[in-house]
């Protein structure tokens, strides 16, 4: 029910694709192809077209020879002349495009043998500049969701007691009780119009997602129950909720209560820092949590002399501040906590200290520009400044590349994107023929095509699609990562898979009047088609 909340006519959830800001419907529309399965296993839809008859045995009408006459387009509105594949006289469009749509659908699926899926490791790393992490001195990391990953478990604690609190603190409906997180329901890089245009909020943050679960489940409830309410005070008062959570420090509670519960995969931490230090690189950590915490979380993933590893450990940093704000200034503190009264003339090795700055980091460490490697979780908070402003080279930390890569590894979504490729590129050199028979289809075609799209974009969310994509379009979260990161990976546990002096180089992505040379279309199969020597005759 708390997909229903995303339609309020006053707060908007939108996810941002292409050059603005596309609205999301929050309900999944539902597509037969989608609910009633593919055609033959391979995507499509299940409803009955001309394509489907071959599987009853109805072989589709030959393709016509390549060799006949000619036809121009007669039309003056058509620009292009007509490509050397058209129907030749005596035979019907309508019969001619269907049986380029069968030669194509074969030649696709022809070109997928099995065994071509998997071909992405959830465990790489990509990037998006070219780097040498060979010459990386220091690595510096973020810790929550960057040294310490966190489970599902923790978002459902976070939206259980935020929507307490709504309750009994904000005297919000009892009848909210009902509604319990739902994992993998928003994803990151929504933006949530609080005040129709004025304001939008943007959600960054992986703690934002029982933030905006909760925000879709009041407003259903809402909704439902006809309520009018004030889209502002909601978006407050829930935001003011989740900051209880953290400000209060229950979320540190329960984690240090039950950490095998909570923190995932600390054995890989400990091995990824151990072989760094074992090359004799230099490791920080700037974080905005409190060192108690920190210290009982990386004890519990790295052994209690876990601060060996470290030369730097400044805690409470107070980012996105810490990289901009020359005000606060270093305190040394005490494992007990306690604050010491002392001028920071240096940083040493096995000390703690809280908030500071970046610039005076700089200048008590003189550690600059490109032999630094920072990572973090948070677009914003961690790496934008360090990249744009200081130099430093940065990797993003993005947990839900693993489960995006897995779906893009199966066979239904291979099959579905290289068919839709291939039909959007029928679609585009078939559109020529507008006699009645021949547009009806097109139109055949092009539902099929949204239907493929559709498809494709439920296997990662049914609401919102991919964090990386909407549609052809990379999302505004994707724009963003590939803005402020060099590289980026699922989690830190992947650099153990490369070796320390590994370099990095990013792939070139076509351009949209590149793709028709790119090795993309040879798997679409357009460069393996008479389609390509068509398009030289188009002026």
């Amino acid at each position: 029910m708390a997909a229903a909340g995303l339609k309020a006519a006053g707060g908007s959830v939108w996810k941002s694709g292409g050059v603005g800001l596309q609205l999301v419907a929050a309900a999944a529309s539902t597509h037969s192809c989608a609910s009633k399965g593919s055609v033959d296993g391979r995507a499509g839809c299940s409803q009955p077209r001309a394509h489907q008859h071959q599987s009853a045995g109805h072989s589709p009408p030959p393709p016509p020879s390549l060799n006949g006459k000619v036809k121009r387009a007669g039309d003056s509105s058509h620009a292009a002349t007509a490509p050397l594949g058209s129907p030749v006289e005596g035979v019907d469009t309508k019969s001619y495009l269907w049986a380029r749509y069968h030669e194509m659908k074969k030649l696709v699926y022809d070109l997928l043998p099995p065994g071509v899926c998997s071909l992405l490791n959830p465990a790489a790393i990509y990037a998006n500049n070219e780097i040498s992490l060979g010459d990386v001195e220091i690595y510096g990391f973020d810790y929550d969701y960057t040294l310490a990953q966190y489970s599902n478990l923790l978002h459902s604690m976070i939206f259980n007691t935020a929507r307490d609190i709504l309750i009994e603190q904000f005297k919000y409906p009892e009848g909210l009780r009902k509604y319990e997180y739902i994992p993998g329901f928003a994803i990151r890089g929504l933006h949530y119009d609080v005040h129709k245009g004025p304001s939008i909020k943007q959600f960054m943050d992986i703690f934002s997602l029982p933030e905006m679960t909760l925000l879709s489940s009041v407003t259903d409830y809402f909704m439902t129950h006809n309520i009018e309410y004030d889209q502002v005070h909601l978006y407050k008062d829930i935001s003011d909720a989740i900051k209880d959570v953290h400000v209060k420090g229950m979320m540190y509670k329960w984690i240090e209560k039950d950490m095998e519960k909570y923190i995932l995969h600390g054995d890989e931490t400990y091995a990824v820092l151990n072989r760094l230090v074992n090359h004799n690189k230099k490791l920080f950590l700037i974080t905005n949590s409190p060192f108690s915490f920190v210290d009982k979380g990386m004890k519990h993933m790295v052994g209690k002399n876990w601060r060996d590893l470290f030369d730097m450990v400044i805690v409470q940093a107070d980012k996105p501040n810490f990289f901009t704000d020359r005000r606060k200034p270093f305190r040394k503190m005490d494992e007990k906590g306690s604050l010491h009264w002392d001028k920071i003339s240096k940083l040493e090795k096995g000390k703690i200290y809280k908030q500071g700055n970046l610039f005076d980091f700089l200048r008590l460490t003189g550690w600059r520009g490109s032999k630094v490697l920072y990572f973090g979780d948070h677009l914003y908070s961690d790496l934008a400044d360090l990249m744009l402003r200081h130099g430093w080279r940065t990797g993003a930390i993005v947990p839900e590349l693993e489960t995006e890569i897995r779906i893009i590894n199966t066979e239904q979504y291979m099959h579905s994107l290289t068919w839709q490729q291939a039909l959007t590129g029928l679609l585009e050199r078939m559109q020529m023929y507008q006699d009645a028979e021949s547009r009806q289809v097109l139109l055949e075609w092009m539902k099929e095509r949204q239907e493929i799209r559709s498809l494709s974009k439920n296997l990662f969310n049914p609401q919102f699609g991919s964090i990386f994509r909407t549609f052809h379009n990379p999302t505004y979260f994707s724009r963003r990562l590939i803005r402020f990161s060099d590289i980026y990976m699922a989690s830190i546990s992947c650099l153990l898979n490369y070796d320390v002096n590994f370099t990095f180089y990013p792939r070139r992505t076509p351009l949209q009047h590149e793709a028709p040379l790119w090795m993309d279309q040879l798997c679409t199969g357009c460069m393996k088609t008479p389609f390509l020597e068509e398009m030289v005759h188009i002026r």
